[in-house]
């Protein structure tokens, strides 16, 4: 894989469990060939995604394959365990043996109440290590 092969994940930059997501992704992604990632805020979103496109995203997690397919909810979430791999590739598979319908309406449920049970930790915004600032759009 290089970095052409790259997924885009677009993020709520105040969510404890997007903060979250994005952690989990980069510790999965030590070689940084899977992912970048962008604020749903960044000028990097408003570049990437086309603004009728953008109107009726969720403000979470959102992910743009590098076919360029737009994924929300509980595809993206599935997109984005497939692509870490090993273990969790596997569960990717079996979640998307569940229909969409009742896998969105749980991943709805759970975006609802995401401020209350994740809370934003203390380094949602630290300073990005040189490593990883690459990862980052603006």
């Amino acid at each position: 894989m290089n970095v052409a092969d790259h997924s885009t994940v677009f993020y709520d930059g105040g969510c404890g469990l997007c903060h979250r997501a994005v952690r989990f992704a980069i510790a999965h992604d030590r070689d940084g060939s899977r992912f970048r990632f962008a604020s749903l805020d960044s000028e990097g979103f408003r570049r990437r995604v086309p603004a009728a496109a953008r109107a009726g995203l969720p403000d979470s997690i959102v992910a743009l394959t590098p076919e360029g397919t737009l994924l929300v909810r509980s595809a993206a979430v599935i997109h984005i365990l497939e692509r870490v791999g090993g273990l969790w590739k596997l569960l990717g598979s079996l979640l998307g043996i569940v229909p969409r319908r009742i896998l969105d309406a749980g991943y709805d449920g759970i975006a609802r109440a995401r401020y209350r049970l994740f809370r934003r930790p203390d380094d949602a915004c630290p300073v990005t290590p040189p490593e990883l600032r690459a990862r980052f759009e603006d």
